[in-house]
């Protein structure tokens, strides 16, 4: 078989450098075979050896009490909840493929991260996501929405686990290069994990599931690129996807691992079985030989080097126990799956690949593994010139609304694609198969699920506003991991741990690698604050095209239990009329003048600028503590934070999801806040919630340890939001005309 004859400049097109190229041959001591070439460039790509982030993930706090693995130890986080049960969850990132094709690029994504929970023996239970385009205004991003929407709710749907969470937010620096970021969440028992490892020199390697084709080859190094005018050329990067597929392999892995037929099994993801076999060989401190004729394909005249490289969707590499491969070859025969002996475990430490016995491949597995051999770069850092900028914001340059103009201001605001109802997203993904969903999308911060058999339930969330790590990456952090918690409180759960999936520009530009650093700083600020250790995720870099790179986006995925479904489960609706409405806020402070980072200034006044909103970690923290006792005492009938649109925003969409109630509500500032500040500021660690009328002693009693405040702001009404600032009356609307403009916005805007 002819292969080009390795050099560096073949190395050089393969995204390795001349350095790492230099020191392949170091450690080989000779050349490269073109096949190895291709292990090595995969292998050491960002996406799989997290060569240019590592240093600084080491920097997250990833122990805690209820963590059954370290992070980045198995394929996904697992975190125990009691009653013999763990959870398995985590996120990752498809967004290149889904700029160059949507569909697939989503609808794989899905796949590939359930796969990460199944092969750990976990039954994914939910999935979220969390999607950032550009302007909807522009046909090409709606191109992108209808096209990654579609993709997630078709897998999603067919696969059968409910979509149960997720956001969406546009802005312009997403334009180029969307972010499609998946999650998943599965249920297992204690003790029947497998894990990703190959032992035991002899053992019988198997490659499962479906046939190995051309598509995603290279994709590893397509994620590892900057999108550019070529990028639309490598379509064959994106991976194929099929769920009805993977619904069989999932009953098949599941089944092999309750017989403990296996020693170890890992999803082909990103690099294929380059990936799964060198982590696996390392893992275990062992190696494999690989007789790639016998692998199943879909094409004719595959090479070595394609069929190492190949990313085709639903694939495991297994590592079978001695005496069990007739059985695990039935087992996938009766799901009408491939089950081919493609090698052996060995002990040598080297993953040798051949050919119909030719050597096409022998590298030691230990070199092209995170943790070992590959690459880690301490890269430079400097503070980006914007930010002298954008700190200079003075609010005083900004014109206030009015009093008359509060009600046209708040209506605009709810029309904004960042505030406006999502529901054209989340009715096209199933949201309820499997009977699990206790409350789903839409009115809740935060989505919770049963976990049968127990009287628990997990609210999960994911979350970042990337415009404020833009505008102070170490506050925006924190406050990505601080509202994911305050979501996942708000419904009723106690935060208990992270995935996370960060979506940053190319990190060998300084100004980039400096954001990047200080983001994880102040998310490893926070997850320290809450207890809520990073059990693993996913760094996606080079989010950038021809134009800039994207926001800066470390999305935060957050797992918290519900300890009694029965009583703590709540919802952001108004309940009843009369109730009366509260805000809870740091003992200091109810309202600031605060507006940097704010949606109304971006949305309303085209200005990205100002300082990230107030923010500080104690104060968030009692925030949390006293409204987990205010639900756990039983008093608290809503509870919805104070997040994007500020305050007016936050009560309208609490009378909104409600569907025939209001509110009125009256706010006492003092003479120093302005109205647009009142009314949108975004100040953080900020809680509305309702309760039963004439409560008002045992709410106190319930919170009198903390440093928190409560102010009474109104009552809940029969379909009318009225909001007055002291005595003066500023917004006086039916509910149903709020909630008109909030549904209506975004089909609107796509069926342009």
């Amino acid at each position: 078989m002819h292969y080009p004859e390795v050099d560096l400049q073949l190395a050089l097109s393969h995204g390795l450098t001349e350095e790492e190229y230099g020191w392949i041959l170091e450690k080989l001591e000779r050349t490269p075979t073109f096949v190895e070439l291709g292990i090595y460039s995969v292998m050491w790509s960002e996406h799989c050896s997290y060569k240019n982030s590592i240093v600084e993930l080491k920097k997250l706090p990833r122990d805690g009490e209820c963590m059954l693995v370290e992070a980045g130890e198995e394929n996904a986080g697992l975190v125990d909840i009691g009653d013999g049960l763990a959870v398995a969850f985590k996120i990752e990132s498809h967004n290149h493929p889904s700029a160059v094709e949507p569909y697939q690029g989503a609808a794989t994504g899905v796949g590939g991260i359930q796969r990460d929970i199944f092969t750990m023996g976990a039954r994914p239970i939910c999935s979220l996501n969390s999607l950032r385009f550009g302007s909807l205004e522009d046909p090409h991003v709606r191109y992108l929405v209808d096209g990654v929407v579609r993709g997630i709710g078709d897998y999603g749907n067919s696969f059968g686990v409910p979509t149960v969470a997720g956001e969406l937010y546009t802005d312009p620096s997403y334009a180029g290069n969307p972010l499609v970021n998946a999650m998943s969440v599965g249920i297992v028992k204690n003790g029947e994990t497998v894990s990703a490892i190959a032992s035991g020199a002899g053992n019988s390697v198997y490659i499962v599931g479906s046939a190995t084709g051309r598509d995603g080859i290279h994709g590893a190094t397509f994620a590892s690129e900057e999108i550019s005018e070529e990028s639309e050329a490598k379509r064959p990067s994106v991976q194929v996807g099929d769920p009805f597929t993977e619904k069989l392999l999932l009953e098949a892995s599941l089944e092999i691992i309750k017989e403990k037929l296996i020693v170890g099994m890992q999803d082909m993801g990103a690099a294929g079985i380059t990936c799964s076999s060198c982590e696996m060989s390392a893992k275990g401190e062992s190696g494999m030989v690989l007789h790639l004729e016998k692998v199943p394909v879909r094409e004719t005249g595959m090479t070595p080097y394609e069929i190492m490289l190949s990313e085709s969707q639903e694939r495991m590499l297994v590592v079978c126990k001695p005496g069990c491969e007739g059985r695990l070859e039935e087992v996938f025969a009766k799901w009408d799956l491939h089950a081919e002996h493609i090698g052996e475990v060995t002990s040598d430490g080297r993953v040798k690949v051949l050919w119909h016995n030719e050597v096409v491949a022998d590298v030691p597995a230990e070199h092209l593994v995170l943790g070992g051999g590959a690459p880690v770069y301490v890269r430079e850092t400097k503070e980006p010139s914007y930010l002298g900028s954008t700190r200079g914001f003075d609010i005083n340059n900004v014109a206030d609304i009015t009093a008359a103009s509060a009600q046209d201001t708040l209506v605009n605001v709810l029309g904004a694609p960042n505030i406006a109802s999502k529901r054209w997203i989340f009715e096209q993904y199933d949201s309820t198969v499997r009977t699990n969903t206790v409350v789903g999308p839409g009115p809740s911060d935060a989505a919770v699920v049963r976990v049968k058999g127990t009287n628990k339930g997990l609210a999960v969330k994911t979350d970042c506003n990337g415009r404020y790590v833009y505008l102070n990456p170490r506050k925006g952090g924190q406050i990505a991991v601080a509202e994911a918690a305050r979501n996942i409180v708000c419904a009723g759960g106690k935060p208990l741990a992270i995935t996370n999936c960060l979506n940053f520009g190319n990190p060998y530009k300084p100004e980039v690698y400096w954001v990047f650093k200080e983001a994880l700083a102040g998310m490893g600020d926070a997850c320290r604050t809450f207890n809520t250790p990073v059990t693993g995720g996913n760094v996606s870099f080079y989010n950038e095209n021809p134009e800039s790179a994207v926001f800066p986006t470390p999305t935060i995925g957050m797992l918290g239990l519900v300890e009694d479904m029965s009583s703590h489960v709540t919802t952001a609706e108004f309940k009843s009329e009369g109730d009366d409405i509260y805000l809870l806020s740091p003992e200091a402070w109810a309202f600031k003048n605060d507006l940097g980072g704010s949606e109304y200034l971006a949305y309303v006044k085209g200005l990205t600028t100002g300082d990230a909103p107030h923010f500080d970690l104690t104060e968030e923290q009692h925030i949390q503590a006293a409204l987990m006792a205010l639900i756990r005492a039983g008093h608290v009938q809503s509870a919805h934070d104070v997040s994007d649109g500020g305050l007016a925003v936050c009560l309208a969409e609490s009378a909104i999801f409600s569907g025939e109630l209001g509110c009125h509500v009256t706010l006492q500032p003092g003479s120093d806040i302005r109205l647009d500040a009142l009314l949108f500021g975004e100040s953080q660690s900020r809680i509305v919630f309702s309760t039963s009328a004439g409560i008002s002693e045992q709410l106190q009693q319930s919170i009198s340890s903390l440093p928190v405040q409560l102010t009474h702001l109104g009552k809940v009404n029969k379909g009318r939001f009225v909001l007055q600032v002291e005595s003066q009356q500023i917004v006086n609307i039916d509910t149903k005309n709020l909630s008109a403009t909030y549904e209506s916005a975004i089909p609107e805007l796509m069926a342009q």
